[in-house]
């Protein structure tokens, strides 16, 4: 599908997509780049990683597509560093879980000859780091694509069917859309989780001993990397206020009917929970746009 794939960042999302590139044959050659020293030296010889830089202007040098990988509020940062060893036409993309911000530094810091078209792919984990890398994390998952404002339309079906070959279902939206959509949908799951965990932190250490499997599905994803995760909240700070005073309203409403002994109150609301869970199911094998508001 493509002759040179350059990945920015072989963390967890950086490396499960080099492995799953060549499990897939979707690229000719893949090359990487990090930061740090040690990372390189254990991407450097994997049977999935052909080629591995100091600098991302070397990783990025004859390659057809790029994949920034690094966290959010360094996407603009490592694009930049590689603007000016971009080939004329190069497709650009990146994984962070914001959009808007990251799609309008994108536009800033590269070259009018790339085209830069944002994706994000659901398909994080609570836990991070190469060594828990796998080929397997985006297959059945969903990844937003957000078209840029000046149509590209070749490189945006050649995005497409770049996820899709991994096992994706694609949906494309407006970056200020995609925004909204997680806030609620994937930041929210996981401040919840994070105030769940805190206000449990506050009571006696053995009784975190002596929760079932509930408290441990219901708290997992509050083990992500906090450092992560306050980028994320930083740059989509005004659409998760919005989506956290929703959850406190829902949170005040059934409090208050506790507090009112209106345990017919208490019902409809876990019926509503009941019903809206059961209608999750697993992906659609195509997604449709979503309905804004």
């Amino acid at each position: 599908m493509f002759h040179k794939i350059a990945i920015l960042g072989p963390g967890l999302l950086g490396a499960s997509l080099m492995q799953a590139v060549r499990q897939r044959g979707l690229a000719g050659h893949i090359a990487t780049w990090s930061r740090r020293a040690e990372t390189r030296a254990r991407c450097a010889g994997r049977p999935w990683c052909d080629s591995v830089h100091e600098t991302p202007a070397a990783c990025v040098s004859g390659a057809d597509l790029v994949v920034a990988c690094v966290p959010v509020d360094k996407i603009g940062e490592s694009l930049a560093a590689a603007a000016t060893a971009l080939a004329p036409g190069v497709l650009v993309t990146d994984v962070g879980s914001t959009k808007a911000s990251v799609c309008r530094e994108a536009l800033t810091v590269l070259p009018a000859s790339a085209v830069f078209i944002g994706s994000h792919p659901m398909a994080g984990s609570e836990k991070s780091g190469l060594e828990h890398a796998t080929p397997a994390l985006f297959e059945g998952r969903v990844c937003f694509i957000t078209p840029p404002r000046i149509p590209a339309p070749d490189k945006l079906a050649a995005l497409g069917q770049f996820w899709q070959a991994l096992g994706m279902v694609t949906v494309e939206v407006a970056p200020e859309e995609h925004d909204a959509i997680v806030a609620h949908t994937s930041h929210l799951p996981h401040f919840a989780a994070a105030a769940l965990s805190v206000a449990l932190h506050r009571c006696p250490a053995a009784w975190r001993d002596f929760s079932g499997p509930g408290l441990r599905d219901t708290t997992r994803v509050a083990a992500g990397d906090p450092g992560l995760w306050r980028a994320v909240a930083k740059d989509n700070s005004k659409e998760l206020l919005l989506a956290l005073d929703s959850l406190q309203a829902e949170l005040g409403t059934v409090r208050a009917a506790l507090a009112a002994g209106d345990f017919d109150a208490v019902q409809t609301f876990l019926q509503c929970a009941k019903t809206w869970r059961d209608g999750m199911g697993a992906p659609p094998r195509s997604a449709p746009a979503p309905v804004a508001g």
